[in-house]
């Protein structure tokens, strides 16, 4: 999919998001749809400013230590950090998030450049999996966000940990054909004069600090849309869908993890904020579908899908999907019986 159109898709969900948010809260007396009443006028207003106001704070950090780390931190350190050894080299690309802490929009990017400087790919794959969610920052919104169930942020980086290593022994083991899209010469040779794949990743000319702050600023922007769609989504399932059918798909054993990946894939939430989005779906669903959410959602979803495909072959991300998708299914499925 050209970027022109993804960003023009991405614009215009924008704008119909704005639509229905000022149509939420302009709509004080009568409403103007007759199948919206006052008071799920009320409960979506209250459902939504109450997953914006908590997730908010956590993006600005979020985005504010990721534009530090893009301006201060090269990829040339982190590849001479990493071991030889390919278990060690697994075990270090899960745990890199927590001294590297990008966001999954500016994942693709950063590791495209590891790859480039020599960084074998099924390490590359499992730190895009993991740098998202295995971070200091996810940690503390998603403790925060469940704070009545603090086991589902331990829970969280355990599950992400143990699908991304068992991905990246699997890639390891079975990944013999290049992936790439281009080969590595070609990307060198185009790196320096292509446009950046995403719109918040970008270059400048100038100082560090100024790259700093419009990096931040181009990203919290960004993921704005995203949070505020999150957000939307989320408050409009639960007004518009009946408790009854909301509580049968959200207890059901395979189809509320299901309905929960789907979910985590359509709406593209930025692992710094889904936690809120998540927990506000805590009286109806399973918190193993919860889980499900939370770990594929960072790992999985509409824009790093195309994002992968920028770079990789299009097999190779069908086959990346599928084995996120199973893992993460059975890993949650396993964390319910186990719980």
């Amino acid at each position: 999919m050209p970027p022109t159109y993804t960003r023009f898709s991405i614009h215009t969900a924008t704008a119909i998001c704005f639509l229905l948010i000022v149509f939420f809260f302009i709509n004080k007396g009568a409403p103007l749809l007759s199948f919206v009443t006052t008071e799920q006028i009320q409960s979506f207003k209250t459902i939504f400013i109450s997953i914006i106001l908590e997730a908010i704070p956590f993006v600005l950090l979020g985005v504010l230590l990721s534009a530090l780390l893009q301006s201060f931190v090269s990829e040339e350190t982190i590849r001479r950090w990493i071991p030889s050894n390919p278990l060690l080299g697994i075990i270090f690309a899960c745990l890199l998030g927590i001294i590297f802490p990008v966001c999954e929009c500016g994942m693709i990017p950063v590791v495209r450049r590891l790859i480039l400087k020599g960084v074998p790919v099924y390490l590359a794959v499992v730190f895009i999996l993991t740098g998202p969610i295995i971070n200091p920052i996810v940690f503390s919104a998603t403790y925060l966000a469940f704070r009545n169930y603090p086991a589902m942020a331990y829970s969280r980086m355990g599950l992400a940990f143990a699908a991304a290593a068992v991905i990246g022994l699997l890639l390891y083991r079975f990944l013999k054909s290049n992936p790439l899209r281009n080969s590595r010469e070609h990307l060198s040779s185009h790196s320096s004069t292509e446009g950046h794949q995403h719109q918040h990743q970008h270059q400048h000319q100038g100082s560090k600090l100024t790259t700093l702050f419009s990096h931040a600023a181009d990203e919290f922007f960004e993921m704005g849309k995203f949070l505020v769609f999150g957000s939307m989504m989320a408050a409009l399932i639960q007004i518009f869908m009946h408790r009854e059918s909301l509580v049968a798909i959200g207890q059901g054993p395979l189809s509320s993890h299901i309905f929960m990946m789907g979910f985590a894939y359509v709406v593209s939430l930025c692992s710094t904020s889904d936690a809120f989005v998540a927990s506000s779906f805590q009286s109806t669903f399973s918190m193993g579908s919860l889980l499900t959410f939370l770990v594929i959602g960072p790992m999985l979803d509409f824009k790093s899908t195309l994002m992968l495909l920028s770079v990789f072959k299009t097999k190779f991300v069908l086959v990346l999907s599928m084995l996120i998708a199973v893992t993460v299914l059975a890993g949650s499925l396993l964390w319910e019986v186990l719980g």
